[in-house]
């Protein structure tokens, strides 16, 4: 077997070096991107919850209806009169940053009724 010349070798190991600022860069992405999707999931759920009140429905049960299985059992969901906030955690390779990043969106059911 030859051995690598110099070149060759240094590309080596530059490419060695680079792999993890790489895989930070790649991870970095995918947080943001999973923050992103919380953020839509979040929205949907409030609005899915505020248009249940609109229609006498349970805000509760709609909004969660409108998750994603897997973020139905962690997200939080609070009625407040008729605004509906749902608080939810991206799912991340990296836990402590789920904090950080998690979405919490309102949604108003418009002013109360008028007897």
């Amino acid at each position: 077997m030859s051995r690598p010349s110099g070149e060759a070798g240094q590309a080596a190991v530059e490419l060695v070096a680079l792999l993890p600022v790489l895989l930070a860069v790649v991870l970095a992405v995918a947080a943001l991107l999973a923050a992103h999707a919380a953020g839509e999931q979040a929205g949907q759920a409030a609005q899915a919850g505020a248009m249940a009140l609109l229609q006498g429905g349970d805000p509760r049960e709609a909004a969660r209806a409108a998750l994603p299985d897997g973020t139905r059992s962690e997200a939080k969901i609070e009625v407040d009169g008729r605004r509906v906030t749902v608080h939810v955690r991206p799912r991340l390779p990296v836990a402590a940053l789920e904090p950080a990043l998690s979405a919490q969106v309102a949604a108003d059911a418009g002013p109360e009724p008028s007897p």
